[in-house]
């Protein structure tokens, strides 16, 4: 087995240029920044942070595929590659967005905290060994929860950030008690010595609890239902950029590491759903998550007259959609699930990008302030257009085709008559209700009249404006080149 500290540095060398931007953002302000006016101080931040996001971007294209690194410690694969691609690329994203919203007290220590997240999510992407997961998924997780109640002079900022601290604390408890259970069963913490062990045992009582274990943690960290309940406070109380970066970056490292962990590290125990008459293994506690998920979030979000709520409560819906991916991975691999979450993470940054500018410019969360957003700004209208539109599944934007690749892929498990049939039938039902919703949305932005007090013109800064343009792009893009992401992956079993 392989230790080499080379072969470590150099996979590991995006993590090191976001630590060194981060360490560089908060020196520079610390020592120069304190001369300069805070709209300089927030410039310079981002600028640091996009610099090291970039540069952590080229290394990671230039490093590509080195396969299992450090004693199979870490696996630099494909879906490692493109998942660390994916998240810098939301990260660019959100700091983009954060360009369009009133400057922070502390900008180089939001950018810092960004970058720090943004390292766990890469660290998530390649993680083959629990404690490497583990400490990856909480730099991240407490990252996060910094970020949700950075805005000190909003008490709705400081709840989400308790009830998101209370919420993912209890994850984390049940998520290491589940892989102590994992190494009490095993004695192995490498995922591939998991498995190869768990494929000469059978499922015992110790496994099932830790199954459970981990599953609740996936739930509550992925927000499926009925571990939700997090979600639309802090996806409504965060600030902006930080709610950006928990519906989209944060979700697309979490399937990737659960994904990781459950396929090829737990696939012994998966179970067979393929007909009604087999049950057991984790397959059915996710095929549970991902019915209650997608029933739970489009009734809900039925109700919301909050953009940010129903946006939170479409996000349990399409986590739903994203479970059938991880049951549909057994045979079609990672490919379809990747689409889809990364295509969604796009659309949903963009959409929080659009509510940013608005906020700035005097608007606030109801669905009923963007009546008249065409007349006052063509670019945000028809720029959340294409991601509303994408969001619900309309082609030939990306998202109709990550739905699609996802369903196909699940029609496979057992045909129409098994369960995943069933999910994804009643899936395809449920587009219909969030296909209402999303077209209440459109309808404010681009059919209501303006309201007297909203008539103005509103100003779209210059990142903000080309922050937004990219988004829409890479959605129209990878809809009509869906196999630009797809033909990535091998259609084999993850």
């Amino acid at each position: 087995m392989s230790y080499s500290y080379s072969l470590l540095a150099r996979a590991l060398l995006p993590e090191m240029m976001l630590v060194a931007g981060a360490l560089l953002a908060l020196t520079y302000d610390l020592i120069l920044g304190r001369r300069h006016t805070l709209g300089e101080r927030r410039s310079a931040a981002l600028w640091i942070g996009a610099t090291a996001l970039v540069a952590a971007l080229y290394d990671s294209v230039s490093i590509g595929v080195l396969g299992p690194v450090y004693g199979h410690t870490l696996r630099l694969d494909q879906l490692a590659l493109a998942t660390r691609v994916g998240v810098l690329g939301l990260a660019l994203l959100t700091l983009g967005v954060a360009a369009g919203v009133k400057a922070t007290r502390h900008p180089a220590e939001y950018v810092a905290i960004i970058l720090f997240a943004t390292t766990g999510f890469t660290l998530m992407a390649a993680a083959q060994h629990l404690l490497v997961a583990f400490v990856a998924l909480e730099l991240a997780s407490l990252s996060l929860y910094v970020l949700a109640g950075f805005d000190k002079d909003r008490r709705e900022s400081a709840e989400a950030a308790l009830k998101y601290f209370l919420f993912g604390g209890m994850a984390t408890a049940f998520l290491l008690f589940g892989f102590s259970l994992i190494y009490g069963a095993t004695g192995e913490l490498d995922l591939t010595r998991i498995a190869l062990v768990l494929g000469h045992n059978k499922m015992t009582l110790l496994l099932a609890l830790a199954l459970v274990m981990v599953l609740v943690a996936f739930g509550f960290k992925a927000a499926a239902a009925p571990f939700h309940l997090w979600a639309p406070d802090a996806y409504e109380g965060a600030p902006t950029p930080s709610a950006a970066l928990i519906a989209s970056a944060s979700k697309l490292a979490g399937f990737t590491l659960f994904l990781r962990l459950l396929w090829p590290g737990l696939g012994a125990l998966a179970g067979d759903i393929s007909t009604a008459g087999n049950t057991g293994g984790w397959l059915t506690l996710v095929a549970l998550l991902a019915g209650a998920s997608l029933l739970l979030g489009n009734l809900a979000a039925l109700a919301q007259s909050n953009i940010r709520r129903l946006l939170a409560y479409s996000a349990i819906a399409h986590t739903g959609a994203m479970l059938l991916g991880v049951i549909a991975a057994q045979i079609a691999g990672a490919g379809p699930l990747f689409y889809y979450v990364a295509t969604y993470g796009v659309a949903t940054a963009g959409a929080f990008g659009v509510i940013a500018v608005l906020e700035t410019n005097g608007g606030g969360q109801k669905i009923t302030d963007l009546a008249g957003l065409s007349r006052r700004s063509p670019l945000l209208a028809g720029c959340l257009a294409v991601f509303i539109l994408s969001l619900a599944g309309i082609p030939p934007l990306a998202g109709f085709f990550g739905k699609f690749a996802v369903f196909a892929a699940a029609l496979k498990v057992g045909g129409v008559a098994g369960p995943a049939g069933w999910l994804t039938m009643l899936a395809i039902a449920l587009s219909a209700v969030a296909l209402y919703y999303y077209l209440v949305v459109l309808k404010q932005a681009l059919v209501a009249a303006p309201a007297p007090a909203n008539s103005g013109r509103i100003r779209v800064p210059a990142a903000a404006a080309f922050t937004l343009v990219v988004a829409a792009a890479l959605i129209v893009v990878l809809g009509l080149f869906p196999s630009l992401l797809l033909n990535f992956f091998e259609l084999r079993p993850v």
